[in-house]
């Protein structure tokens, strides 16, 4: 039986959607999907994000954030996921990286939903490390 590793996929799609500077991207909808959406639009890495609704499971639709001037540099330089399928990350809040010296944020997958790493240190929650972003 095959495993897949569906956010990573979706990390993935983020990622290479934003290095060739498309303006939105269609995946398909899973609550981690759209916990992860939410704190990229609360930090400011994507314009905006919609559930579509469709026969099947839904579709999760982003709106990836550009700089205004001539070259659109992208808000999202880079996304790196941590925690893989065969190797599970796992952080106590005062073990938390910070990225980029705190330029970057963290997202944490805790025992209180998905929450970035500066939730979780003022909350004093662990948990699975997902990945980086800046």
């Amino acid at each position: 039986m095959s495993q897949t590793d569906t956010t990573a996929d979706f990390i993935t799609i983020i990622r290479n959607a934003s290095s060739v500077k498309k303006e939105n991207l269609e995946c398909p909808l899973s609550g981690m999907r759209k916990s992860i959406c939410e704190i990229l639009k609360r930090e400011g890495f994507i314009r905006d994000y919609r559930v579509l609704k469709d026969s099947r499971q839904g579709k999760l639709r982003l709106y990836l954030k550009y700089s205004a001037d001539k070259l659109k540099t992208p808000a999202i330089t880079n996304l790196k996921k941590i925690s893989k399928s065969g190797l599970r990350i796992y952080k106590k809040s005062e073990d938390l990286p910070e990225v980029l010296g705190g330029r970057g944020i963290a997202i944490i997958s805790t025992s209180k939903g998905v929450l970035t790493d500066s939730e979780c240190r003022k909350s004093n929650i662990g948990g699975e490390l997902l990945c980086h972003v800046w």
